[in-house]
């Protein structure tokens, strides 16, 4: 198959996942599939209600059942195949999973129209701490600082 042949194939797996698992309305709109190698090795949807969960979105679903089965927490030689454009949340657990690729269909715009809206949190990103709407404090602290320095000077540590 041709890449293209293979993105249509896998970004088409996702997009089912999500309308199966959406249609009793118990979970969000959308499903990613992880591929490696041309084999997907794990499936995402989202069960945010269902789970009680607001980290439990698709993509992350998918890319803890990939890192499970992998046994790696790094996911570089992998692509993501997503029913829709990644939300922040899910791009950052993208980027620190190192994922080769992000392939999506629908945009961040249409998710919005089915009242799943990001913008205030790319909005709320551009802020200074002191400027958001959810306040934050800074405190302090030498043992905060000794935990961190702890994590430098450890030569058993495992970076990610």
């Amino acid at each position: 198959m041709t890449k293209n042949k293979d993105d249509q194939y896998f970004i088409d797996q996702a997009i089912k996942l999500a309308r199966e698992r959406s249609d009793s309305g118990e979970n969000g709109p959308f499903g990613a599939v992880i591929v490696r190698n041309g084999e997907i090795i794990s499936r995402g949807w989202n069960t945010v209600v269902s789970s009680h969960d607001p980290t439990a979105h698709a993509e992350i679903n998918a890319i803890r059942k990939a890192a499970d089965k992998l046994g790696n927490n790094d996911l570089q030689g992998c692509t993501i195949y997503s029913s829709c454009e990644p939300c922040p949340m899910c791009f950052s657990a993208i980027l620190w999973a190192r994922l080769d690729r992000v392939v999506y269909s629908s945009t961040r715009q249409d998710a919005a129209q089915a009242g799943f809206d990001d913008q205030v949190i790319l909005e709320e990103i551009k802020k200074d701490w002191k400027q958001r709407y959810i306040k934050s404090r800074k405190i302090e602290s030498k043992e905060a600082d000794q935990v961190f320095q702890n994590w430098i000077d450890n030569p058993d540590k495992k970076t990610y």
